[in-house]
């Protein structure tokens, strides 16, 4: 096929894609950004399933210029680069492209630069699933790109999509009274609370059959994803990777046994520890570490699943799945997260580079987790599961979701 014919597949294909877009759209996508102005040159990374296409679709239908959308894994590139498909289709009058999948393009990273160097005037937005792209790119790209991150979705987004009903952005460290709650915590948002605590973070939940998508996209991620970013991978390190994710769904501490996986299936503790580094780097773990930890070579001190949503598909830990959901979310909504070394005065110590609004005049708050009767302990603040209202340094669950 030529690149004309190319293009015009390309055409067909957007059309339909834009023609299937839901009438509502997780808020992240609407609201991002707040001028209503994206970069010129983005790449846009986030979970599989978050919606990046969805968001770079809706955009272009609103950013006043005439854009061509395409996947860098479709077959129909396999012989060509992307950078003659892209002079050939900003020849044809587009002002610019989106491309999809960029990892799967051979010399994307060099092609992008091009692309950037050689048509200043044109639009480049391109996405992936992973962040090691930046990283595995053999050409400069941060002064050219920029890079934007989708977070999964929040109990805010979710109850959009529920009910149609916008509700302001909250602060919950800010100790609001119960008049200040952006919704009132009544039966009904409780429930949807525990709907979303079970399918809720990404938006294709909408689609139907919920737990087999959930699975598929996990089984992409480990067998199409990791391979990608490490070149010498066997079937043993596959099944491995999968034994872990197993693993961590039902262990109530979420710890791995070095040693005893090494021994089991044959591998070095180097292999495993950067077969734990890719995964989390595509969205498969999530690693909590020890505040000030510098190893290079490590499985950190707690290793959750990246989605606590899959907890409940896979049957998981309650206990595992709570805290899973409060590093996720913290760390979603821009805090970095590290494991408290005395968990007798906390889970998990916070802190945001981008000033202390939301923590006071504290550079790091510690954090304890647990269900409604969880007590303070040595901790600054206790978020609680299972809880309506928030109390004096008590932070229920369906309030911390509603930072973005």
């Amino acid at each position: 096929m030529s690149i004309s014919e190319a293009i015009k597949d390309f055409e067909s294909v957007m059309e339909r894609k834009i023609s299937a877009l839901p009438e509502r759209i997780r808020l992240w996508t609407t609201e991002y950004p707040s001028k209503n102005i994206l970069p010129k040159n983005m790449i846009l990374t986030g979970l599989r399933g978050s919606g990046k296409s969805t968001f770079l679709l809706y955009n272009s239908l609103h950013c006043g210029k005439k854009m061509l959308y395409f996947s860098a894994d479709n077959p129909i590139l396999a012989s060509e680069n992307i950078y003659a498909v892209t002079s050939q289709i900003f020849l044809q009058g587009y002002d610019g492209v989106i491309i999809d999948e960029v990892h799967f393009a051979r010399d994307w990273s060099r092609h992008l630069k091009s692309m950037y160097d050689d048509f200043p005037d044109r639009t480049v937005w391109a996405s992936d699933s992973s962040s090691l792209i930046l990283r595995e790119g053999t050409a400069d790209l941060s002064r050219r790109y920029v890079f934007v991150r989708m977070p999964f979705m929040s109990f805010r987004e979710f109850l959009f999509l529920e009910t149609g009903n916008v509700y302001q952005i909250a602060n919950p460290f800010s100790e609001p009274g119960t008049e200040n709650l952006p919704v009132k915590p009544d039966a009904k948002i409780l429930s949807l609370f525990e709907q979303y605590k079970n399918y809720g973070t990404r938006p294709f939940y909408q689609e139907g059959n919920y737990e087999e998508r959930s699975l598929a996209v996990l089984e992409k991620t480990l067998n199409s994803d990791v391979p990608f970013f490490v070149p010498t991978i066997t079937q043993d390190n596959l099944r491995l990777m999968t034994a872990v994710v197993g693993t961590l769904s039902s262990a109530s501490i979420p710890r791995l046994q070095v040693n005893s996986l090494c021994a089991d299936w044959s591998v070095s503790a180097d292999k495993l520890y950067q077969l734990l580094e890719v995964m989390d780097a595509v969205g498969a773990l999530r690693i909590i570490r020890f505040q000030n930890d510098t190893k290079a070579k490590s499985a950190g001190a707690k290793l959750f699943l990246a989605d606590p949503c899959l907890y409940s598909v896979l049957h998981g830990n309650q206990g595992s799945k709570r805290e899973a959901f409060v590093a996720s979310i913290l760390q979603e909504a821009g805090f970095s997260v590290f494991a408290a070394r005395n968990e007798t005065e906390g889970d998990f110590i916070i802190s945001k580079k981008t000033g202390n609004l939301l923590l006071g005049i504290n550079p790091s708050i510690k954090i304890e987790v647990g269900g409604r009767n969880k007590i303070l302990k040595k901790s600054d603040w206790v978020i609680k599961d299972n809880a309506d209202f928030p109390s004096q340094k008590a932070i229920p669950l369906w309030l911390l979701a509603f930072m973005w």
